[in-house]
């Protein structure tokens, strides 16, 4: 089985968010920040427990903002597409500062996810995200996003630290790319490109 949790498990841990952070570091407040974490963090040790009461045969994923087309917009979605949606239809939205993120695209995401079936190490524990050097502020995001529509920041409101969530994922993804091949190719202006010319195709209603 091959268990998909989060890297927001980790929470707003000071430092490179190594996979051991969980196993070294007693849980504290700062951890699982909110219910989604919390929820994702429970189901890891159900599968660390079930691997030692009936043998199960688990791996299990922590994905960082993973994005890209065939991802449809809700209002419960990431930022990258919710950025997009409310870009291409002239809405405002939010943008917190202080906030850092790796976005990785979707192909390269699911490259490493397929990767697992022909390299299964039981009991692994693997982050997921894009290149260290694709970090960047929330913000540089969404002015990427506006270039890529067209329009402008007009429509975003800034805002300080958005309060239970982490404000920087500076995530170690060695492992993966050491027993999984994991190789992200789609820069974060690509990958948004890619993504911005989808969703124009889906939201045909929106007046762009």
């Amino acid at each position: 089985m091959v268990f998909f949790s989060s890297a927001e498990v980790y929470g707003d841990y000071e430092g490179v968010m190594t996979e051991d952070v969980m196993e070294k570091n007693p849980i504290k407040d700062t951890y699982q920040m909110n219910d989604y974490a919390i929820t994702k963090w429970a189901g890891e040790l159900m599968c660390l427990n079930s691997a030692k009461m009936f043998g199960t045969e688990t791996v299990r994923v922590r994905p960082v903002n993973c994005y890209g087309p065939g991802e449809h917009y809700t209002p419960y979605r990431g930022f990258i597409p919710k950025f997009i949606y409310h870009a291409l239809s002239n809405k405002p939205y939010v943008v917190y500062k202080g906030h850092k993120r790796i976005i990785d695209y979707v192909e390269d995401t699911c490259r490493t996810f397929a990767n697992i079936v022909d390299n299964f190490i039981l009991g692994e524990v693997y982050n997921v995200g894009g290149r260290p050097e694709w970090e960047k502020e929330i913000k540089e995001y969404s002015d990427l996003i506006l270039k890529e529509v067209g329009g402008n920041d007009s429509i975003v409101t800034y805002m300080e630290a958005e309060p239970f969530t982490t404000k920087v994922k500076t995530i170690d993804c060695s492992k993966a790319v050491r027993d999984l091949r994991h190789d992200p190719k789609v820069t974060p202006e690509e990958g948004i490109k890619r993504t911005v010319e989808w969703m124009k195709s889906i939201y045909t209603n929106i007046n762009i």
